[in-house]
């Protein structure tokens, strides 16, 4: 029988390491977009407002993903055990979930346990459900990252956490698809000019909704004398 040799992190558990399975098959749809369309009598088409009502962006609902295991061989009582702890784990939960293959990033979502076991030998598992459109990198711009799940071609390395800021520093952050809002902290007030508009920060944690990392180039410019983290976490479909 074949095993596949890939699992997948949910939450604190691995299903190859802790629970003996590899998956076999495995699809991830892509999420469906949001629209806002009108329909006027006497026009061609319709009215779309999707992107003027969303501030230029594009929202979506969530995504499927479906995990398909071949079973250990087990008969039906320690199986049925097996299935049972899998099932208390993970059913209805909201969890993380990293794919091995795709070892930078993360899902969230909850998964549901589908079993067939025909006999001692055969069997299959499924592990379904919905999760969020996009997926997150697993490290934030303050948490250390580590070499074993770095991708050269898409991964970024980021490292915004307590800049020292003497009179002028730009911060250049590569920004993804998905537009986030990052949580700037610093121990003194300091400027941050973003965009062309300039803003002042309170010594703490900042959310400046003026600030909001979109995909490409962002660059904010910090003045002042204070020490800054900017807290940024990438998403991308």
């Amino acid at each position: 029988m074949y095993r596949g040799n890939l699992g997948v992190q949910i939450g604190d558990k691995h299903t190859l390491k802790d629970w003996g399975l590899g998956w076999t098959k495995i699809t991830l749809g892509f999420p469906e977009a949001k629209t806002y369309e009108q329909d006027v009598p006497g026009m061609d088409g319709v009215l779309d407002f999707t992107e003027s009502l969303t501030g230029g962006d594009v929202k979506y609902k969530t995504r499927s993903l479906s995990l398909e295991f071949e079973t250990p061989e087990q008969d039906y009582y320690d199986w049925s055990i097996r299935v049972s702890e899998i099932a208390n784990y993970l059913t209805g939960r909201k969890c993380k979930i990293i794919l091995d293959n795709d070892p930078g990033f993360y899902y969230i979502g909850r998964l549901n346990v589908e079993v067939e076991k025909t006999n001692r030998v055969e069997g299959i598992i499924t592990l379904s459900g919905n999760v969020e459109p996009y997926k997150f990198e697993k490290f934030s711009s303050l948490e250390p990252w580590e070499w074993d799940s770095f991708n050269f071609k898409t991964g970024i390395i980021r490292n915004y956490k307590n800049i020292i800021v003497n009179g002028t520093y730009s911060l250049r952050i590569p920004g993804r698809r998905k537009r986030i809002v990052p949580v700037i902290s610093c121990d003194e007030s300091v400027q941050v000019s973003y965009e062309g508009t300039t803003y002042t920060l309170s010594p703490g944690k900042n959310k400046v909704f003026g600030i909001c990392i979109k995909e490409g180039e962002n660059i904010l410019t910090f003045s002042g004398n204070a020490t800054v983290s900017v807290d940024y976490r990438g998403g991308m479909l």
